[in-house]
């Protein structure tokens, strides 16, 4: 990812020297104010006109252009990095002074802890970053693009998410904290809004961003073969996922076997996981038998391109019951955890058993970015599916809950699943999804793709007498797309509630396109400004083929069935 990264920052940065050029061609012909800056510095203006915080972009990028004696572009990405990096180490040596602040309570430390942990992921990019400056790939622009604003917001989701588990324990510790990374997360966000507006500044200039064609087609779900799966995947792993396609293995060798029983390698998923090779750029198959499993399981960074399969989501369950109201933090709650990237999943069942008077209560956690679920279970009530950060795909699941049960900040796609809504307390309201995209110029947002929304038994009865409702907004610039989805009839005429007062109410966006049921009738939704009914082409933004989760360049390697445009 930390070639992504420089690749397109490198980009954008030649563009702005590009761009200076320009600019003194153009003052030569009165269009240009600031005949006494230096290409260098015209080149900075340019870049930070276009983000929020254009102060701490000057003073940045201003510093490096000054003080360099080199053109090389490089320079200023190896500068620009490190300035970010030093701005999250801060943020992390803040932690050590709130730990003591913390004393003995064991929930404090907790979020503390959280914090720690998700500043370093930050940290962590960064230097990789920096140690790949000058690296090239064969990948596409269009590829580039994504990977860096995906990493960006993922970069974003940590920051608010070490804040949210502060402001959980103690109101005066996310404060300090706020202040500790005011700095680091204004240059994220200077760095987020540059890629998502480098095609305006371009074109700004008569110019033009070209995208390399990748030699892939955007395609419905109609090209499918005997198998069951679109007929123009290849490799190891869709005969892999083939092989696996009816549990208890199949023709799968897998690499490790768990078993209850001791018919396999290991009695439990954390020793088989512990065994795994580290950043593994090949595929490790782990095969779960069935049996309830009860573990706490997190996949880690360092095990990335773990392929874990059970016999069945009804057969092979992962559970727990960790809760809030026990005193752990909303993410320590996650009976599973997926960090490590290109995590991939099938057949499997993951469960959070607190109930609904556990309140923050989660059964799958998942970071890894170009992750995907394919025939899986998600059961809890309030927060059960925490889709965290970066690329995330579910096809043929099925998600239970109450109180905001499909919840974070992600590039998301959820499709051809089963969201069940169960029965809250009596004193609740269901809420579908709560999203949690912090800035405006994020590249993320959740998606629920022709998916049905029903409740369960329990439900039903009274599914008029407790209100559900396909949303709230967690945070400020809430993005949630309903697409092609059928609803039921208890789904509240107003579609969304809100989070607190107005909060968010005129940043926020709900999009529809396509749904049916009686649920889907938009006349009566609230009437806030984002909330609307879109077009065709819209819709196809928030596809899976589209750069929103970019499935065309890494769906076809988990060897699952997929979409990657609209249904019809």
């Amino acid at each position: 990812m930390g070639t992504a990264v420089v690749s397109v920052l490198s980009l954008i940065l030649v563009v702005g020297v590009a761009l200076a050029v320009v600019a003194v061609v153009n003052r030569n012909h009165g269009s240009f104010d600031g005949e006494n800056l230096s290409p260098k510095m015209k080149a900075v203006a340019t870049i930070c006109s276009h983000t929020d915080y254009q102060e701490e972009c000057q003073n940045t990028l201003g510093s490096i252009a000054h003080n360099s004696s080199s053109d090389d572009p490089k320079e200023y990405i190896k500068s620009a990095i490190m300035a970010t990096v030093e701005e999250f180490k801060k943020g992390f040596k803040l932690t050590d002074s709130l730990m003591v602040e913390a004393g003995n309570n064991s929930f404090m430390k907790m979020s503390v802890e959280d914090c720690k942990d998700l500043l370093q992921f930050a940290v962590e990019e960064l230097q990789a970053s920096y140690s790949s400056v000058g690296d090239s790939d064969e990948r596409s622009q269009e590829e580039r693009v994504a990977d860096i604003n995906t990493w960006l917001s993922a970069v974003i989701s940590y920051q608010q998410s070490c804040l949210d588990g502060l402001g959980e324990a103690n109101p005066k510790l996310k404060e300090t904290m706020e202040g500790g990374i005011d700095i680091a997360r204004k240059l994220t966000s200077n760095a987020l809004a540059i890629v998502a507006d480098v095609s305006q500044v371009l074109g700004d200039y008569g110019l033009q961003l070209k995208v390399q064609p990748t030699g892939r087609r955007l395609l419905g779900n109609t090209e499918v073969g005997s198998d069951g799966f679109p007929t123009w995947l290849s490799g190891a792993d869709r005969r892999l996922l083939a092989a696996a396609k009816g549990g208890g293995g199949g023709k799968v060798t897998p690499n490790a076997v768990v078993a209850k029983d001791g018919s396999g390698q290991y009695k439990t998923i954390a020793a088989a996981l512990a065994a795994a090779p580290k950043n593994s750029k090949t595929r490790h198959v782990i095969y779960v038998k069935a049996g309830i499993y009860n573990e706490f399981i997190i996949v880690t960074k360092d095990y990335t391109n773990i392929f874990m399969y059970g016999d069945g989501p009804r057969k092979t369950i992962v559970t727990g019951r960790k809760s809030f109201r026990d005193g752990i933090t909303t993410m320590n709650t996650a009976t599973f955890s997926a960090v490590g990237n290109g995590f991939l999943c099938k057949a499997m069942g993951f469960q959070n058993t607190a109930g609904p008077e556990g309140h923050q209560a989660v059964a799958l956690r998942v970071q890894s970015d170009r992750s995907a679920f394919f025939n899986c279970r998600m059961d809890g009530y309030q927060d059960t599916l925490y889709v965290h950060a970066n690329r995330q795909f579910y096809r043929n699941c099925v998600i239970s809950g109450t109180v905001d049960f499909i919840f974070g900040d992600s590039n998301t796609i959820i499709q051809n699943s089963l969201i069940i809504v169960r029965r809250p307390m009596d004193n609740q309201q269901n809420t579908v999804t709560a999203n949690g995209r912090k800035e405006n110029k994020e590249f993320s947002g959740l998606v629920i793709h022709n998916c049905r929304i029903v409740p369960e038994q329990k439900l039903f009865a009274d599914r008029f007498k407790i209100p559900t409702f396909l949303g709230r907004p967690w945070k400020e610039y809430a993005l949630t797309v309903i697409m092609e989805t059928t609803l039921g009839d208890f789904i509240q005429p107003a579609g969304y509630m809100p989070w607190q007062g107005t909060f968010a109410l005129d940043t926020c966006q709900y999009l529809e396109y396509a749904n049916r049921g009686p649920g889907a009738n938009t006349a009566r939704r609230v009437k806030w400004k984002g909330v609307r009914v879109m077009g065709r082409n819209e819709a196809l933004k928030f596809t899976a083929g589209s750069p929103f989760l970019l499935g065309k360049e890494w769906l076809p390697a988990t060897g699952g069935n997929f979409l990657l445009g609209l249904k019809n």
